[in-house]
């Protein structure tokens, strides 16, 4: 042993110390900051090798605080024991960046879901508009080409009166049935005469004759 030995806090530490060429049979012993070590936390042991004998001592422990170790060596001939020391420096233990990364990712994961959730309830309800609108304005067009349709329906109904038709084989009319313009009018269809000559007028009987040939028939219909 000797020097430093620099390890994290918390670490698992292992110190060996050996005896060699010894006899008897050396009792080994170990302290820190000048407190004796239990013997419970390291284990000696020794080997012939020849007349003499090898001793092996380990000590282990957690590394917790900065500490002077120091191993003992000592037979009954000896008047002071043998000793090796070591300076423990324990430095802080390295930031576990596992938890931390894995923390944020789990907050990350979590953000992004309640920010997809939102995106998706925000975009279910702009359809859901869109389509009430589209809706909306499709039966708003229905209703008014219902309308449109129910009013020309009820203008087909409604015929027009022909007021230039004469029923076949009539051949004079009354004076207060000519019009200006040389037509009479007559229930139902309109037929309009035109007379060519007019060979005679007769005041007395208040009939005004045409002579059959002299008339040229037009029949108007009028469709809607």
């Amino acid at each position: 042993m000797g020097g430093n030995v620099t390890v994290a806090q918390d670490e698992q530490v292992e110190f060996q110390c050996v005896s060699s060429k010894w006899f008897p049979i050396p009792t080994v012993s170990w302290t820190w900051n000048s407190e004796a070590v239990n013997s419970s936390l390291y284990i000696t042991t020794s080997m012939a090798d020849g007349d003499f004998f090898n001793c092996t001592s380990v000590l282990k422990f957690q590394a917790v605080r900065d500490t002077q170790i120091e191993c003992r060596a000592t037979v009954e001939t000896l008047a002071s024991p043998q000793s090796s020391s070591v300076y423990l420096v324990v430095v802080p233990k390295p930031t576990d960046w596992t938890v931390l990364i894995a923390v944020v990712v789990s907050i990350g994961s979590f953000a992004l879901l309640v920010l997809l959730i939102i995106g998706i309830i925000f975009c279910y309800k702009r359809r859901k508009e869109k389509k009430t609108k589209y809706e909306d304005e499709m039966s708003r067009r229905v209703r008014s080409q219902s309308q449109i349709s129910t009013v020309h329906g009820a203008g087909q109904n409604q015929g027009q009166e022909n007021t230039g038709y004469v029923p076949e084989g009539q051949t004079s009319v009354a004076p207060s049935e000519l019009t200006d313009s040389g037509f009479f009018p007559a229930n139902g269809s309109t037929f309009s005469e035109m007379p060519d000559v007019v060979n005679s007028t007769h005041t007395g009987n208040a009939y005004i004759t045409m002579d059959k040939p002299a008339f040229r028939k037009h029949r108007h219909v009028t469709i809607v």
